[in-house]
């Protein structure tokens, strides 16, 4: 990773993309689509109120995520700042000393006007500020990719910020690293979500189990595929989805296979593979899961892996090369 202390960072907001997805999060699939209207008509009405209050979202956790990897530079947010749900933003992004950028209605301006104005001011700070380190994009949008992609390709650090179930694949595998916006710091899950954690925590021991039996007897096919995942339906029962518990410790499998091939003692530095997952899916990220650290994801992982303290060095293996 990027030298954090002495890091100078660039933080780029597409706000009407996090407020817009953040809505949807906390309401249901399509829920800013169909209150727009009301919204936008009747912004003092109280359940209108009620409704976009549930979904404000933290802009202070953000932009204290971005300081965690050095100096902000500056910090530029985009948006129609007249429209109602954008306003209310205003006084508390401008006492973080985040820019405002003004884009009129996308009718009177351009279909994609934020994603083309947030790329061209980007472009021009890497060029004009020759010791900007890092570059953290604020947005979900897979027109953000090639903007991710040239920012590496100039040599800068990209941290990517989006809302979970909002965020486009692409662009989170642009990015050096990927953080949603629900595992910051300070935000608290929807209330729907907090509602189903012991749930997932079943489901998290039963895709340990399905992963580690795949790790025992096909991994040297695993190892070159796409992370283990189970389809199954979602509420409409057509669509199939990625399971997301056995996606992560199918991650772990591979990242210990890749390890492991070029290391011939089995046993690596956690650390390091932890990194390589990084590498291989930018959004991973442990406390997003609900563990306070690395070691405690490898022990909820024991099936699959072994974890080995020595000192102050974490080592860990697949469990399939003991004895």
């Amino acid at each position: 990773m990027a030298e954090t202390q002495n890091g100078r960072v660039a933080v780029y907001l597409d706000f009407d993309n996090v407020v817009l997805s953040w809505y949807d999060r906390v309401h249901g699939r399509n829920a800013y689509s169909r209150d727009r209207q009301r919204i936008a008509n009747e912004p003092d009405n109280t359940e209108v109120a009620a409704r976009l209050q549930a979904a404000v979202v933290d802009v202070g956790a953000i932009i204290d995520y971005a300081s965690s990897f050095g100096t902000l530079v500056l910090t530029r947010a985009y948006a129609d700042w007249s429209a109602p749900v954008n306003a209310e933003y205003r006084s508390q992004l401008v006492a973080r000393a985040v820019d405002l950028v003004q884009l009129f209605p996308a009718a009177a301006y351009a279909k994609n006007g934020a994603d083309i104005r947030l790329a061209v001011d980007a472009v021009e700070d890497m060029f004009r500020l020759d010791d900007l380190s890092h570059v953290v994009i604020v947005a979900g949008d897979s027109d953000y990719v090639p903007l991710a992609q040239r920012c590496k390709r100039l040599g800068r650090y990209v941290v990517g910020i989006g809302v979970a179930g909002s965020t486009a694949k692409a662009l989170t595998a642009a990015c050096d690293e990927f953080a949603s916006y629900d595992s910051l710091p300070g935000v608290e899950r929807p209330e729907r979500e907090a509602q189903a954690k012991p749930e997932r925590q079943r489901k998290r021991e039963a895709s340990t189990r399905e992963a580690a039996a795949v790790s025992r007897s096909e991994a040297p096919v695993a190892a070159r595929t796409e992370p283990v995942a189970a389809a199954r339906a979602d509420d409409d029962g057509d669509e199939p989805v990625e399971d997301p518990e056995i996606a992560v410790t199918g991650l772990l499998i591979r990242a210990l296979w890749l390890g492991q091939a070029k290391d011939d003692s089995g046993w690596l530095y956690s650390s390091a593979v932890k990194q390589q997952m990084r590498r291989m899916d930018p959004s991973f990220n442990e406390k997003a899961l609900g563990f306070s650290s690395f070691s405690d994801f490898l022990n909820s992982r024991s099936d699959v892996a072994e974890l080995e303290e020595e000192g102050h060095e974490r080592l860990v293996r697949l469990r399939d090369q003991v004895g």
